[in-house]
């Protein structure tokens, strides 16, 4: 009998755990004005709300490749899908900010193993599905599935969130993960292929082989430098700039002369197309997190735009990126990886350029305008960008290699959070919107110098 339904309902499953990450990364755009307003919080204090969640998932995407590199990757997706159903049920009863940050940190990490995971997985499900006759389109179908939903859930996120904190509250955004995360555990563990016999240790061995000084390292080194921007510790931006440079800098000497590191920075040195692409995503990504975290609270705070109205506005831009995705993926077979780039980051330029539309106007027909030409771009470079990873990758460190591309579209985010939280101190208006749109230019001059340089590995 065909093992085909197995072999979709596996991808299914994988897709949908996978989507969990960007998905909760982009709702919580639309729930920020009302979390200032439930909790009494300025705009710098609730973007921590999005900084804690990114943190934990940049930390937690490498790390979790590794563990399901060595423990098994259908092990680790169910695991994390687990912490999630369960954070998730117990975050809308969260007495203050502080214990929300926290849960939304936790939930992270649990949706971090999925992306990684089924990367990993990916190579099992073909195996099963076609009998040792493996082949480059029977093996990119399930792994184009993968990329699509992981592009596509980001983009929807904003009308689910509208919808969500328009007609229930913010607390929804965390039930809704409960069902889901469960429905990703019970059809992987149902139809995925078991895990092969992995290397098994001590915990002792776990937590040296785990690097937790190269963890700590990364995400302290993060966590003191957006201090500093945010100036939260006013009198102290330039020590906590200071403490957080000399961390960086230990950390990358640790991660050097460590082995095996959190983060394998010697792939990054050895291997320069990787290194553009991981470069020119985490750009194109803090250009497009402007407008995702920005552009919902300009709607609500300039025009009055309650957050239903506020997620509707948003839909051009999700239905654009959806439809973009399998075009940019038909291009690429027919025009290459880099001309689609290319492409996709001159269109991403034109797009900021027209955002300035909105400091003369916010009118509605100009909203979803310029939303619904935002979501191309989205579509086309997010998808590329995930090709151009692979193609510069050899197979046996593409479950490492996955894991940072993940987390440059995260340190992409929390460029673009700092950065509004340093123009909007006080509220996203159209004025400080004009600060952010030639941020947005200057940074999509960036992208594109960086795609210009980047050539398909070969060999």
């Amino acid at each position: 009998m065909s093992h085909k339904p197995r072999t979709g309902l596996a991808v299914a499953g994988l897709s949908l755990g996978t989507a969990l990450n960007p998905l909760n990364s982009s709702m919580i755009a639309v729930a920020l004005v009302v979390l200032r307003t439930d909790f009494g919080l300025d705009v710098a204090t609730v973007t921590w709300v999005i900084t804690s969640f990114y943190l934990s998932s940049a930390a937690g995407q490498p790390l979790m490749g590794k563990l399901a590199d060595r423990f098994g990757p259908r092990r680790m997706f169910m695991l994390g899908m687990g912490l999630v159903a369960v954070t998730c049920a117990l975050a809308p009863f969260s007495p203050n900010f502080a214990l929300l940050c926290v849960a939304r940190a936790v939930m992270a990490l649990g949706t971090a193993t999925a992306y990684p995971s089924a990367v990993v997985m990916v190579g099992a499900i073909v195996r099963e599905a076609s009998a040792g006759q493996r082949s480059k389109a029977e093996s990119s179908r399930p792994l184009g599935y993968i990329q699509m939903a992981n592009t596509s859930a980001a983009a929807v996120g904003p009308v689910i969130g509208g919808l969500l904190v328009g007609f229930v509250g913010w607390e929804a955004l965390f039930l809704i993960n409960v069902p889901l995360a469960l429905a990703a555990l019970l059809i992987v563990r149902q139809a995925a292929p078991a895990d092969a016999a992995r290397e098994r240790g001590s915990f002792l061995a776990l937590v040296r082989d785990s690097d937790i000084p190269g963890i700590l390292g990364f995400v302290g080194s993060l966590l003191l430098v957006m201090m500093a921007l945010l100036d939260v510790a006013p009198g102290y931006r330039w020590w906590l700039l200071g403490a957080g440079t000399v961390i960086a800098a230990l950390f990358v000497w640790r991660e050097l002369g460590f082995s095996p590191p959190f983060l394998d920075l010697r792939l990054l040195g050895r291997n320069r197309p990787l290194m553009l692409v991981y470069v020119g995503f985490a750009v194109f990504n803090s250009v497009y997190y402007f407008v995702f975290f920005g552009l919902p609270q300009l709607l609500q705070e300039s025009a009055g735009y309650n957050p239903g109205v506020v997620g509707l506005l948003m839909l051009p831009l999700a239905a654009a990126s959806v439809l973009a995705t399998p075009w940019a993926v038909r291009a690429m077979g027919k025009f290459g990886v880099r001309r689609v780039l290319i492409a996709g980051v001159v269109l991403l330029a034109v797009a900021a350029a027209l955002m300035g539309l909105l400091t003369g106007s916010l009118a509605i027909p100009l909203v979803l305008a310029l939303t619904a030409l935002m979501g191309v771009p989205f579509g086309a470079v997010s998808i590329a960008s995930n090709q151009g990873m692979f193609v510069s990758t050899r197979p046996e460190e593409r479950g490492i290699a996955a894991g940072i591309f993940q987390t440059c579209r995260y340190v992409g985010a929390i460029t673009a959070t700092v950065l509004i939280g340093v123009f909007a101190a006080g509220g996203v208006d159209q004025a400080s919107w004009g600060l952010m749109v030639v941020a947005m230019l200057v940074l999509s001059v960036v992208a594109f110098g960086v795609t210009l340089l980047w050539r398909e590995r070969q060999g």
